[in-house]
Protein backbone atom coordinates (compact mmCIF):
# COMPACT_ATOMS: atom_id res chain seq x y z
CA UNK A 1 0.00 0.00 0.00
CA UNK A 2 1.19 3.55 -0.75
CA UNK A 3 2.66 4.85 2.51
CA UNK A 4 0.94 8.25 2.37
CA UNK A 5 -2.42 6.56 1.81
CA UNK A 6 -1.83 4.40 4.84
CA UNK A 7 -0.96 7.44 6.92
CA UNK A 8 -4.33 9.03 6.28
CA UNK A 9 -6.51 5.94 6.00
CA UNK A 10 -7.71 6.13 9.60
CA UNK A 11 -10.27 8.87 8.96
CA UNK A 12 -11.99 6.82 6.24
CA UNK A 13 -12.17 3.77 8.51
CA UNK A 14 -13.61 5.96 11.26
CA UNK A 15 -16.36 7.26 8.97
CA UNK A 16 -17.32 3.75 7.88
CA UNK A 17 -17.37 2.53 11.46
CA UNK A 18 -19.62 5.40 12.50
CA UNK A 19 -22.33 4.24 10.10
CA UNK A 20 -22.28 0.75 11.59
CA UNK A 21 -22.21 2.07 15.15
CA UNK A 22 -25.09 4.52 14.69
CA UNK A 23 -28.52 2.94 15.11
CA UNK A 24 -30.20 6.07 13.77
CA UNK A 25 -28.39 6.20 10.44
CA UNK A 26 -30.61 6.65 7.45
CA UNK A 27 -32.34 9.96 8.04
CA UNK A 28 -34.02 9.68 11.45
CA UNK A 29 -33.62 13.00 13.24
CA UNK A 30 -32.57 13.71 16.80
CA UNK A 31 -32.78 17.06 18.55
CA UNK A 32 -30.63 18.74 21.20
CA UNK A 33 -30.66 21.93 23.19
CA UNK A 34 -26.95 22.34 22.36
CA UNK A 35 -25.17 20.59 19.51
CA UNK A 36 -21.39 20.74 19.15
CA UNK A 37 -19.57 19.86 15.95
CA UNK A 38 -16.16 18.55 16.94
CA UNK A 39 -14.77 17.10 20.17
CA UNK A 40 -11.27 18.51 19.96
CA UNK A 41 -9.76 20.95 22.44
CA UNK A 42 -12.50 23.57 22.19
CA UNK A 43 -15.45 21.32 21.50
CA UNK A 44 -14.82 18.92 24.37
CA UNK A 45 -14.65 21.79 26.86
CA UNK A 46 -18.01 23.21 25.79
CA UNK A 47 -19.57 19.75 25.61
CA UNK A 48 -18.36 18.64 29.04
CA UNK A 49 -19.41 21.79 30.88
CA UNK A 50 -22.85 22.15 29.30
CA UNK A 51 -23.67 18.44 29.43
CA UNK A 52 -22.90 18.36 33.13
CA UNK A 53 -24.97 21.48 33.79
CA UNK A 54 -27.95 20.79 31.51
CA UNK A 55 -28.22 17.05 32.10
CA UNK A 56 -28.44 13.91 30.00
CA UNK A 57 -29.98 14.19 26.55
CA UNK A 58 -29.60 17.96 26.24
CA UNK A 59 -26.16 18.11 24.61
CA UNK A 60 -25.01 16.23 21.51
CA UNK A 61 -21.53 16.18 20.02
CA UNK A 62 -20.77 15.24 16.42
CA UNK A 63 -17.37 13.55 16.24
CA UNK A 64 -16.37 10.68 13.89
CA UNK A 65 -12.91 10.13 15.38
CA UNK A 66 -12.26 7.28 17.78
CA UNK A 67 -9.29 9.03 19.43
CA UNK A 68 -8.79 12.38 21.13
CA UNK A 69 -5.36 13.97 20.83
CA UNK A 70 -3.50 16.60 22.79
CA UNK A 71 -1.78 17.79 19.64
CA UNK A 72 0.63 20.34 21.19
CA UNK A 73 2.61 17.36 22.49
CA UNK A 74 3.33 16.14 18.96
CA UNK A 75 6.38 18.38 18.64
CA UNK A 76 7.92 16.54 21.59
CA UNK A 77 6.74 13.20 20.20
CA UNK A 78 8.39 14.04 16.88
CA UNK A 79 11.61 14.96 18.63
CA UNK A 80 11.63 11.64 20.49
CA UNK A 81 11.21 13.33 23.88
CA UNK A 82 7.68 12.17 24.73
CA UNK A 83 5.92 8.89 23.85
CA UNK A 84 2.98 9.11 21.49
CA UNK A 85 0.82 7.43 24.13
CA UNK A 86 1.03 10.56 26.29
CA UNK A 87 -0.86 12.52 23.62
CA UNK A 88 -3.85 10.25 22.99
CA UNK A 89 -6.91 8.88 24.76
CA UNK A 90 -9.88 6.88 23.50
CA UNK A 91 -12.71 9.20 22.52
CA UNK A 92 -15.10 6.94 24.43
CA UNK A 93 -13.17 7.79 27.61
CA UNK A 94 -13.30 11.53 26.88
CA UNK A 95 -16.92 12.15 25.83
CA UNK A 96 -18.81 13.01 29.04
CA UNK A 97 -21.40 10.51 30.22
CA UNK A 98 -24.25 13.02 30.05
CA UNK A 99 -23.50 13.98 26.45
CA UNK A 100 -24.73 12.06 23.39
CA UNK A 101 -21.86 11.07 21.11
CA UNK A 102 -22.87 11.11 17.44
CA UNK A 103 -20.23 9.03 15.66
CA UNK A 104 -20.42 10.54 12.21
CA UNK A 105 -19.12 13.62 10.44
CA UNK A 106 -21.00 16.77 9.46
CA UNK A 107 -21.57 17.28 5.73
CA UNK A 108 -23.79 20.37 5.82
CA UNK A 109 -25.41 22.87 8.15
CA UNK A 110 -28.78 24.50 7.46
CA UNK A 111 -28.87 27.50 9.80
CA UNK A 112 -32.44 28.47 8.87
CA UNK A 113 -33.81 25.01 9.62
CA UNK A 114 -31.43 24.62 12.59
CA UNK A 115 -30.17 21.21 11.56
CA UNK A 116 -26.99 19.41 10.60
CA UNK A 117 -26.81 16.64 8.01
CA UNK A 118 -24.34 13.85 8.72
CA UNK A 119 -22.24 11.58 6.53
CA UNK A 120 -24.45 8.63 7.47
CA UNK A 121 -27.60 10.37 6.18
CA UNK A 122 -29.02 11.36 9.54
CA UNK A 123 -30.13 14.91 10.26
CA UNK A 124 -29.73 16.35 13.74
CA UNK A 125 -31.56 19.46 14.87
CA UNK A 126 -30.47 21.94 17.50
CA UNK A 127 -31.52 25.01 19.41
CA UNK A 128 -27.93 26.23 19.76
CA UNK A 129 -24.96 25.15 17.65
CA UNK A 130 -21.27 25.36 18.57
CA UNK A 131 -18.92 24.73 15.64
CA UNK A 132 -15.51 23.49 16.77
CA UNK A 133 -14.39 21.20 13.96
CA UNK A 134 -10.87 22.57 13.57
CA UNK A 135 -8.82 22.39 10.39
CA UNK A 136 -7.92 19.58 8.02
CA UNK A 137 -4.59 18.91 6.34
CA UNK A 138 -4.56 19.43 2.57
CA UNK A 139 -1.59 17.35 1.45
CA UNK A 140 -2.40 17.63 -2.23
CA UNK A 141 -1.94 21.40 -2.21
CA UNK A 142 1.81 20.73 -2.19
CA UNK A 143 2.63 18.87 -5.38
CA UNK A 144 4.18 15.47 -4.74
CA UNK A 145 3.69 15.53 -0.97
CA UNK A 146 1.05 12.76 -0.81
CA UNK A 147 3.43 10.44 -2.67
CA UNK A 148 6.57 11.44 -0.74
CA UNK A 149 5.26 11.62 2.82
CA UNK A 150 6.60 8.85 5.01
CA UNK A 151 9.49 7.99 2.69
CA UNK A 152 13.17 8.91 2.54
CA UNK A 153 13.16 11.49 5.32
CA UNK A 154 9.86 13.24 4.48
CA UNK A 155 7.69 13.63 7.58
CA UNK A 156 5.20 15.88 9.37
CA UNK A 157 4.27 16.30 13.02
CA UNK A 158 0.78 17.41 12.01
CA UNK A 159 -0.63 13.89 11.63
CA UNK A 160 -0.93 11.16 14.28
CA UNK A 161 0.63 8.55 11.99
CA UNK A 162 3.32 10.65 10.35
CA UNK A 163 4.54 12.08 13.66
CA UNK A 164 5.75 8.59 14.58
CA UNK A 165 8.16 8.70 11.64
CA UNK A 166 9.77 12.01 12.60
CA UNK A 167 12.01 10.63 15.40
CA UNK A 168 12.92 7.66 13.20
CA UNK A 169 14.03 9.88 10.33
CA UNK A 170 15.86 12.27 12.69
CA UNK A 171 17.86 9.40 14.16
CA UNK A 172 18.63 8.03 10.69
CA UNK A 173 19.94 11.42 9.51
CA UNK A 174 23.70 11.17 9.02
CA UNK A 175 24.29 14.72 7.82
CA UNK A 176 23.48 16.85 4.80
CA UNK A 177 20.50 19.14 4.27
CA UNK A 178 17.72 19.25 6.87
CA UNK A 179 14.75 21.45 5.91
CA UNK A 180 11.76 22.61 7.95
CA UNK A 181 8.83 24.36 6.29
CA UNK A 182 5.89 26.58 7.16
CA UNK A 183 3.24 27.60 4.59
CA UNK A 184 2.10 31.14 3.85
CA UNK A 185 -1.53 30.28 4.61
CA UNK A 186 -3.03 30.00 8.13
CA UNK A 187 -2.26 26.85 10.11
CA UNK A 188 -2.89 25.59 13.60
CA UNK A 189 -0.08 26.03 16.12
CA UNK A 190 2.01 28.33 13.91
CA UNK A 191 5.07 27.99 16.14
CA UNK A 192 5.34 24.23 15.65
CA UNK A 193 7.11 24.34 12.25
CA UNK A 194 10.13 26.12 13.74
CA UNK A 195 10.28 24.52 17.18
CA UNK A 196 10.85 21.09 15.64
CA UNK A 197 13.78 22.72 13.81
CA UNK A 198 15.35 23.76 17.13
CA UNK A 199 14.82 20.33 18.68
CA UNK A 200 16.16 18.57 15.58
CA UNK A 201 19.27 20.75 15.54
CA UNK A 202 19.89 19.78 19.15
CA UNK A 203 19.43 16.09 18.30
CA UNK A 204 21.91 16.38 15.43
CA UNK A 205 24.46 17.74 17.92
CA UNK A 206 23.70 14.93 20.35
CA UNK A 207 24.09 12.39 17.53
CA UNK A 208 27.41 13.87 16.39
CA UNK A 209 26.25 14.84 12.88
CA UNK A 210 25.75 18.60 13.29
CA UNK A 211 29.15 19.62 11.91
CA UNK A 212 28.36 18.12 8.50
CA UNK A 213 24.75 19.34 8.41
CA UNK A 214 22.89 22.41 7.23
CA UNK A 215 19.68 23.20 9.11
CA UNK A 216 17.29 25.52 7.27
CA UNK A 217 13.86 26.90 8.13
CA UNK A 218 11.68 28.04 5.22
CA UNK A 219 8.61 30.13 6.04
CA UNK A 220 6.01 31.48 3.66
CA UNK A 221 5.38 34.52 5.86
CA UNK A 222 7.57 37.59 6.24
CA UNK A 223 8.47 37.29 9.92
CA UNK A 224 10.05 34.60 12.06
CA UNK A 225 7.22 35.26 14.54
CA UNK A 226 4.36 37.72 14.53
CA UNK A 227 5.05 39.39 17.88
CA UNK A 228 8.26 41.43 17.96
CA UNK A 229 9.16 40.68 21.59
CA UNK A 230 9.35 36.95 20.89
CA UNK A 231 10.63 37.32 17.34
CA UNK A 232 13.75 39.09 18.61
CA UNK A 233 14.50 36.19 20.96
CA UNK A 234 13.89 33.61 18.24
CA UNK A 235 16.30 35.38 15.90
CA UNK A 236 18.91 35.16 18.66
CA UNK A 237 18.30 31.42 19.01
CA UNK A 238 18.45 30.80 15.26
CA UNK A 239 21.62 32.85 14.80
CA UNK A 240 23.34 31.29 17.83
CA UNK A 241 22.52 27.80 16.57
CA UNK A 242 23.45 28.57 12.94
CA UNK A 243 19.96 27.78 11.64
CA UNK A 244 19.33 29.37 8.25
CA UNK A 245 16.04 31.29 8.22
CA UNK A 246 14.46 31.91 4.81
CA UNK A 247 11.33 34.06 4.93
CA UNK A 248 8.72 34.46 2.18
CA UNK A 249 9.59 30.99 0.85
CA UNK A 250 6.44 28.88 0.45
CA UNK A 251 6.84 25.15 -0.24
CA UNK A 252 4.93 24.29 -3.42
CA UNK A 253 6.34 20.91 -4.48
CA UNK A 254 8.37 17.91 -3.38
CA UNK A 255 10.09 15.55 -5.80
CA UNK A 256 10.62 12.40 -3.77
CA UNK A 257 12.70 10.69 -6.44
CA UNK A 258 15.15 13.59 -6.66
CA UNK A 259 14.84 14.47 -2.94
CA UNK A 260 14.22 18.05 -3.98
CA UNK A 261 11.89 20.71 -2.53
CA UNK A 262 10.58 23.66 -4.55
CA UNK A 263 9.72 26.98 -2.93
CA UNK A 264 7.89 29.95 -4.40
CA UNK A 265 9.49 33.23 -3.32
CA UNK A 266 6.67 35.55 -2.24
CA UNK A 267 8.51 38.85 -2.75
CA UNK A 268 6.59 39.68 -5.91
CA UNK A 269 8.99 37.85 -8.19
CA UNK A 270 7.29 34.43 -7.81
CA UNK A 271 10.69 32.88 -8.41
CA UNK A 272 10.89 29.12 -7.83
CA UNK A 273 13.86 28.07 -5.71
CA UNK A 274 14.80 24.39 -5.61
CA UNK A 275 16.62 22.86 -2.66
CA UNK A 276 17.98 19.35 -2.14
CA UNK A 277 17.14 17.65 1.13
CA UNK A 278 18.21 14.62 3.13
CA UNK A 279 15.53 15.25 5.74
CA UNK A 280 12.48 17.49 5.47
CA UNK A 281 9.74 18.22 7.98
CA UNK A 282 6.72 19.56 6.11
CA UNK A 283 3.88 21.59 7.54
CA UNK A 284 0.96 20.98 5.16
CA UNK A 285 -1.45 23.64 4.02
CA UNK A 286 -4.69 23.56 5.99
CA UNK A 287 -8.29 24.70 5.72
CA UNK A 288 -11.64 24.36 7.46
CA UNK A 289 -13.54 21.21 6.57
CA UNK A 290 -15.48 20.86 3.34
CA UNK A 291 -18.92 21.32 4.91
CA UNK A 292 -17.87 24.85 5.89
CA UNK A 293 -16.02 25.67 2.67
CA UNK A 294 -19.12 24.71 0.67
CA UNK A 295 -21.64 26.47 2.91
CA UNK A 296 -22.20 29.23 0.36
CA UNK A 297 -21.34 32.08 2.71
CA UNK A 298 -24.27 31.20 4.94
CA UNK A 299 -21.86 30.39 7.71
CA UNK A 300 -18.36 31.13 6.56
CA UNK A 301 -16.15 33.50 4.61
CA UNK A 302 -14.55 32.70 1.27
CA UNK A 303 -11.83 30.61 2.93
CA UNK A 304 -14.35 28.58 4.95
CA UNK A 305 -13.82 30.14 8.37
CA UNK A 306 -17.03 30.63 10.37
CA UNK A 307 -17.75 34.35 10.54
CA UNK A 308 -18.06 35.34 14.18
CA UNK A 309 -17.96 38.41 16.35
CA UNK A 310 -14.36 38.40 17.54
CA UNK A 311 -15.28 39.19 21.15
CA UNK A 312 -18.25 36.87 21.72
CA UNK A 313 -17.47 34.16 19.12
CA UNK A 314 -21.15 34.41 18.15
CA UNK A 315 -22.08 34.20 14.48
CA UNK A 316 -22.52 37.59 12.84
CA UNK A 317 -25.90 36.61 11.31
CA UNK A 318 -27.27 33.60 13.22
CA UNK A 319 -27.21 34.44 16.91
CA UNK A 320 -27.83 30.84 17.98
CA UNK A 321 -24.58 29.70 16.36
CA UNK A 322 -21.08 30.03 17.82
CA UNK A 323 -17.67 28.95 16.56
CA UNK A 324 -14.47 28.41 18.51
CA UNK A 325 -10.96 27.25 17.82
CA UNK A 326 -9.18 26.92 14.51
CA UNK A 327 -12.30 27.04 12.29
CA UNK A 328 -13.48 30.49 13.43
CA UNK A 329 -12.71 33.78 11.70
CA UNK A 330 -11.37 35.34 14.92
CA UNK A 331 -8.10 37.05 13.89
CA UNK A 332 -5.79 35.44 16.42
CA UNK A 333 -3.20 32.65 16.27
CA UNK A 334 -4.88 29.27 16.02
CA UNK A 335 -3.66 27.46 19.13
CA UNK A 336 -5.05 25.13 21.78
CA UNK A 337 -4.64 27.93 24.32
CA UNK A 338 -6.87 30.21 22.26
CA UNK A 339 -9.50 27.48 21.92
CA UNK A 340 -9.54 26.98 25.71
CA UNK A 341 -10.35 30.63 26.42
CA UNK A 342 -12.79 30.95 23.53
CA UNK A 343 -14.62 27.88 24.85
CA UNK A 344 -14.83 29.45 28.31
CA UNK A 345 -16.40 32.60 26.89
CA UNK A 346 -18.92 30.69 24.79
CA UNK A 347 -20.01 28.11 27.35
CA UNK A 348 -20.38 30.75 30.07
CA UNK A 349 -22.44 33.12 27.94
CA UNK A 350 -24.48 30.34 26.37
CA UNK A 351 -25.39 28.80 29.73
CA UNK A 352 -26.58 32.18 31.02
CA UNK A 353 -28.60 32.61 27.83
CA UNK A 354 -30.23 29.19 28.16
CA UNK A 355 -31.21 29.97 31.74
CA UNK A 356 -32.61 33.36 30.73
CA UNK A 357 -30.16 35.37 32.79
CA UNK A 358 -30.64 38.61 30.90
CA UNK A 359 -28.89 40.75 33.51
CA UNK A 360 -25.69 38.71 33.55
CA UNK A 361 -22.63 40.50 32.25
CA UNK A 362 -21.42 38.83 29.06
CA UNK A 363 -17.86 37.55 28.93
CA UNK A 364 -15.73 38.71 26.02
CA UNK A 365 -12.64 37.24 24.38
CA UNK A 366 -9.60 39.50 24.07
CA UNK A 367 -7.70 37.48 21.48
CA UNK A 368 -5.57 35.65 24.06
CA UNK A 369 -3.38 32.94 22.62
CA UNK A 370 -0.20 31.15 23.60
CA UNK A 371 2.54 29.59 21.54
CA UNK A 372 5.19 27.85 23.64
CA UNK A 373 8.32 27.55 21.50
CA UNK A 374 10.56 24.67 22.53
CA UNK A 375 14.16 25.64 21.83
CA UNK A 376 15.79 22.56 23.39
CA UNK A 377 14.85 19.51 25.42
CA UNK A 378 14.88 21.65 28.57
CA UNK A 379 14.08 25.22 27.47
CA UNK A 380 11.10 27.09 26.08
CA UNK A 381 10.21 30.62 25.01
CA UNK A 382 6.65 31.01 26.28
CA UNK A 383 4.88 33.41 23.92
CA UNK A 384 1.56 34.61 25.36
CA UNK A 385 -0.20 37.51 23.70
CA UNK A 386 -3.36 38.93 22.20
CA UNK A 387 -3.71 38.13 18.55
CA UNK A 388 -5.97 41.17 18.27
CA UNK A 389 -3.57 43.79 19.61
CA UNK A 390 -0.19 42.08 19.35
CA UNK A 391 0.47 42.90 23.00
CA UNK A 392 1.99 40.30 25.35
CA UNK A 393 -0.38 38.87 27.99
CA UNK A 394 2.05 36.88 30.09
CA UNK A 395 0.94 34.66 32.95
CA UNK A 396 4.28 34.36 34.74
CA UNK A 397 6.37 36.77 36.78
CA UNK A 398 9.47 36.66 34.56
CA UNK A 399 10.24 37.70 30.99
CA UNK A 400 8.74 34.85 28.96
CA UNK A 401 10.67 35.86 25.85
CA UNK A 402 13.77 34.39 27.47
CA UNK A 403 14.56 30.69 27.19
CA UNK A 404 13.47 29.09 30.45
CA UNK A 405 13.63 25.67 32.08
CA UNK A 406 10.55 26.50 34.15
CA UNK A 407 8.58 27.37 31.02
CA UNK A 408 9.64 24.05 29.51
CA UNK A 409 8.47 22.10 32.57
CA UNK A 410 5.13 23.93 32.59
CA UNK A 411 4.43 23.19 28.93
CA UNK A 412 5.94 19.71 28.64
CA UNK A 413 4.83 18.26 31.96
CA UNK A 414 2.29 20.39 33.84
CA UNK A 415 0.01 21.43 30.99
CA UNK A 416 -0.61 17.83 29.79
CA UNK A 417 -1.63 16.90 33.34
CA UNK A 418 -4.02 19.86 33.45
CA UNK A 419 -5.36 18.93 30.03
CA UNK A 420 -6.20 15.30 30.80
CA UNK A 421 -7.31 15.76 34.41
CA UNK A 422 -9.19 19.07 34.16
CA UNK A 423 -9.63 20.45 30.66
CA UNK A 424 -11.40 17.52 28.99
CA UNK A 425 -13.85 17.54 31.91
CA UNK A 426 -14.64 21.22 31.35
CA UNK A 427 -12.80 22.28 34.49
CA UNK A 428 -9.95 24.36 32.99
CA UNK A 429 -10.60 27.79 31.51
CA UNK A 430 -7.08 29.08 30.96
CA UNK A 431 -4.44 30.67 33.19
CA UNK A 432 -6.02 34.10 33.72
CA UNK A 433 -7.66 33.27 37.05
CA UNK A 434 -4.25 32.34 38.48
CA UNK A 435 -2.43 35.38 37.10
CA UNK A 436 -2.77 37.42 40.35
CA UNK A 437 -0.61 34.73 41.96
CA UNK A 438 1.76 33.83 39.13
CA UNK A 439 2.29 37.37 37.79
CA UNK A 440 1.11 39.72 40.57
CA UNK A 441 2.75 42.82 39.11
CA UNK A 442 1.50 42.12 35.58
CA UNK A 443 4.99 42.05 34.10
CA UNK A 444 4.89 41.79 30.31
Amino acid sequence: MNTSRALFKASSISKAASILDNPLAGGVSRSFKVLTIGAGTGGISVTATLANKLGKGEVGVIEPSQEHYQQPLWTLVGAGIKPFSSSVRKMSDIIPERATWIKSGAVSVDPEAKRVTLANGETVSYEYLVIASGLENNLDQISGLPQALGKDGVCSNYDPNSVLLTPKFLNEFKGGEALFTMPASPIKCPGAPQKIAYLAEEKFRDNGVRDNSNVSYYSGIGKIFGIEKYANSLWEVANKRNINVNLLHDLVAIDGAKKEASFKVLDGSNEIVKKKYDFIHVTPKMSPHQYLRSSGKKLANDAGYVTVDSQTMQHVVYNNIYAIGDCSSAPTSKTAAAAVVEAFVVKSNLYDRILGRKNSSQLTYNGYTSCPLFTSKNSTIMAEFSGYTGSPIESLFYNQAKESKLSYWIVADLVPEIYWKLHVKGLWNGPSEFKPLTNPFNNN
